[in-house]
């Protein structure tokens, strides 16, 4: 193994893969054909007795391993709103993976500690939150809404007199969590986590795009967690946080804001009025391996009290060496993490805030296209408003919805997954690439046609 490390022959090896990945990922089919599928039977077996060969090992992934990926990278993949990789971020990533840092402290990453110090201060400048506003670098969003909710429980129970860190939550005063009725899933996953129950949720009815309805949120006080939603899943509608956020924050409620994908929305010229207001919220969870085209994972909590944050993600030890700078372990779940700062940090060193502007504006104009071309065609209807980059689809009747994503999805020239809106069957379209063209949005639609005419004449 030592041998391997000085010739840096498995390093030649994958680097020569991943350049060979990249040569043909915007050629190839979206998703794997059934004959390459197949292929993953190569990689069932016994665990083995013996040392292998790393070579072979890389030869398996690439040949076998590489044709079964989904082809997120290209400018085809609408599904799930997963986000491209910018090339800058994938070379930053392979940098990093080498390096192996884990910025838990300063002590064991000065680097790590650096760019997640740097990092912080530019979100806060991208976002425009107060300069006090700390960040922690998690997985996702996921982990970002349980970090802020779980901030957001310490504070509050706090103010009503009692430390659930040395208490527990037997016996604490009640806390009232309040969303709408249009939650993320990861959002209710985050309330089960933190020990409030989604039994308990007091849910408020939302419009015909996902909104909350502002005149039907209660009564709010201190003992309240308001959960509200920068890009709605389906639609992309963002609540209206200029009416609901600042008088809820003087009420003593807490606010969480759900910004996925949406949030970046804050960080653009002709797309910002959709976030005004976030600023009187007091936490916030967003991606960044989502609009803005880090590799995977990549997710940022970011939370005005960094004290609540600190003290509701406490780490204590005596083996455990803190710094007068940085360590990142005080603003996430994790100790052991990977330094995914890298990218983050690269992503946004290279775009800039005029790069950050086009990369998400550009998102929007292209699902503004697809929305145009695909209501030229018979039979299709788009029932949202096109205020991001979701866009919603269906046919008329279920069957034929259903029917036409199955046909667009066997195609394989592109891939958007289904969804129910309204009642009703849609095909879910997200924008979420740096690859996608124009060209890319009208094969789309093509496919989408010829799905169609094939689905009417079954």
């Amino acid at each position: 193994m030592f041998s391997e490390l000085e010739s840096k022959s498995d390093l030649e090896h994958a680097h020569s893969y991943a350049k060979s990945y990249v040569d043909g990922i915007f050629d190839r089919t979206v998703t794997p054909t059934e004959e390459t599928l197949k292929h993953l039977e190569r990689f069932e077996e016994a665990l083995p007795q013996k040392q292998g060969n790393s070579e072979e090992i890389l030869s398996l992934l690439h040949n076998y391993g590489g044709p079964n990926t989904v082809a997120t990278l290209g400018g085809r993949y609408f599904g799930f709103v997963t986000g491209s990789s910018l090339p800058i971020t994938l070379a930053a990533k392979t940098l990093s993976t080498v390096w192996d840092q884990a910025p838990a402290m300063r002590v064991i990453s000065p680097i790590g500690s650096k760019l997640e110090t740097i990092v912080e201060q530019w979100l806060q400048q991208l976002f425009k939150l107060p300069q006090n506003t700390a960040a922690g670098f998690v997985s996702g969003t996921s982990l970002a809404n349980f970090s802020g909710l779980a901030a957001a429980r310490f504070h509050q129970l706090e103010k009503l007199g009692w430390n659930v860190n040395e208490k527990g939550l037997n016996g604490s005063p009640k806390l009232r969590i309040i969303t709408g009725d249009h939650a993320h899933s990861t959002v209710i996953k985050a309330i089960s986590l933190l020990g409030f129950g989604y039994k308990n949720i007091e849910w408020v009815p939302t419009d015909d795009q996902g909104r909350i309805i502002p005149a039907e949120i209660p009564e709010l006080d201190a003992s309240c967690i308001l959960i509200l939603q920068a890009g709605n899943v389906n639609s992309g509608s963002f609540d209206n946080f200029d009416v609901i956020c600042e008088k809820a924050a003087e009420r003593g409620a807490w606010i969480h804001i759900d910004g996925a994908f949406g949030l970046w929305a804050r960080a653009t010229k002709n797309l910002g009025h959709l976030t005004q207001g976030m600023e009187h919220a007091h936490s916030w969870a967003v991606d960044a391996h989502k609009t803005l085209n880090t590799p995977y994972d990549n997710g940022i909590v970011l939370c005005k009290q960094p004290e609540a944050l600190k003290s509701a993600l406490h780490m204590t030890g005596s083996y455990i060496v803190t710094s007068q700078e940085r360590d990142g372990m005080f603003y996430t779940p994790e100790m052991s993490r990977r330094a995914r700062i890298v990218e983050l940090w690269a992503a946004l060193k290279y775009l800039g805030a005029e790069g950050i502007n086009e990369l998400v504006e550009t998102m929007h104009q292209r699902a503004l296209q697809f929305r145009d071309e695909i209501l030229k065609i018979e039979s299709f209807e788009v029932p949202n408003e096109v205020v991001f980059n979701q866009v919603l689809v269906c046919c008329g009747t279920d069957e034929l919805t259903q029917s036409t994503l199955f046909n667009v999805q066997e195609m394989r020239e592109c891939w958007a997954g289904g969804s129910q809106w309204e009642n009703k069957k849609v095909i879910r379209v997200s924008i979420c690439s740096w690859a996608t063209t124009e060209e890319d949005i009208s094969r789309t639609v093509a496919s989408f046609r010829k799905a169609i005419n094939t689905a009417k004449n079954n």
